[in-house]
């Protein structure tokens, strides 16, 4: 059956008769009766009665009359929607975000976007850098907001490049770093070159941390333990907003900086879609 089919048997319903639907619809009669048996062939049921007062419609041509007709709503909305689609950003789409981007950055990103386009739906997922890049390569999500560099085929946009700062509180004013506690955040193992960095910045400044630190698994809580003169940690700028400690960039001898990528990593397949150009754009406008 064709599209054109539903019109036919839907007028044949209302006229009841061969003529005046094939008047309505500008058929010959020959040409419409002719289909009506071809419907019934492909269907293997008979759809109407004839008689000389008209047509009546089976037992079984009435149900395949409603399912036409229901077919026929369906085709409708779907050609409503669609072409507001074609005015508006729409569809889902799923992002996975890194926690530091996610807690500091994320909420004032989304609630632009949601404002620019309300008819998207996002699933967001947060989590460490190194298990949304697993995700992402698994296609479990569309786009993934990463610290970090990883080896990506698809779409990849460097959002920020941010400096590590070194921070203590000022009761620790003057104070030799070697004298109380690091407070050292872990980093991915995907992320090995921010440990190797770190490393570097501690060897070229002569601190040696050993026997002297605390390993912690996030930015956020590296910074309430400085803000409680526990210790000094080296963290990047991105976990400072509410911090009214002493912060220091660091940069290394030779004038270099040592910073973090912050990057965001797109499906080959997705990087088209207007709802996922949308969410770029935005982030990096507001980068």
């Amino acid at each position: 059956m064709e599209e054109k089919d539903f019109a036919l048997l839907r007028t044949l319903n209302e006229t009841r008769s061969i003529t005046r639907a094939a008047e309505q619809l500008y058929m010959t009669q020959s040409a419409m009766s002719k289909r009506i048996r071809a419907i019934e062939e492909e269907l293997g049921v008979e759809l109407l009665l004839r008689s000389r007062s008209g047509v009546r419609f089976t037992p079984a041509g009435e149900a395949v009359l409603s399912r036409c007709s229901s077919a026929a709503r369906e085709l409708e909305q779907m050609r409503l929607e669609l072409g507001g689609l074609g005015r508006s950003v729409g569809g889902t789409l799923k992002a996975g975000i890194s926690t530091s981007y996610a807690l500091y950055r994320l909420p004032d990103v989304l609630k632009e976007y949601h404002r620019c386009y309300p008819d998207v739906k996002l699933n967001i997922t947060t989590g460490k850098s190194g298990n949304l890049y697993r995700k992402l390569v698994q296609g479990d999500l569309d786009m993934a907001i990463i610290r970090g560099k990883y080896p990506w085929e698809g779409g990849e946009f460097l959002l920020r490049d941010e400096q590590i700062c070194l921070i203590h509180s000022r009761e620790h004013i003057g104070v030799p770093l070697t004298d109380y506690l690091y407070i050292r955040q872990v980093s991915d193992l995907e992320n090995a070159r921010i440990d190797l960095m770190r490393a570097r910045w501690l060897a070229e400044n002569g601190i040696n941390t050993r026997n002297r630190e605390y390993c912690v698994d996030s930015v956020p809580l590296c910074v309430e333990m400085v803000k409680r003169g526990l210790g000094w940690s080296l963290v990047p700028e991105v976990g400072l907003q509410n911090f009214d400690g002493c912060v220091t960039p660091c940069v290394f001898p030779n004038g270099g900086t040592f910073s973090r990528q912050t990057n965001l990593l797109c499906q080959k397949d997705v990087v088209e879609l207007p709802q996922v150009q949308a969410f770029v754009e935005l982030l990096q406008s507001l980068a």
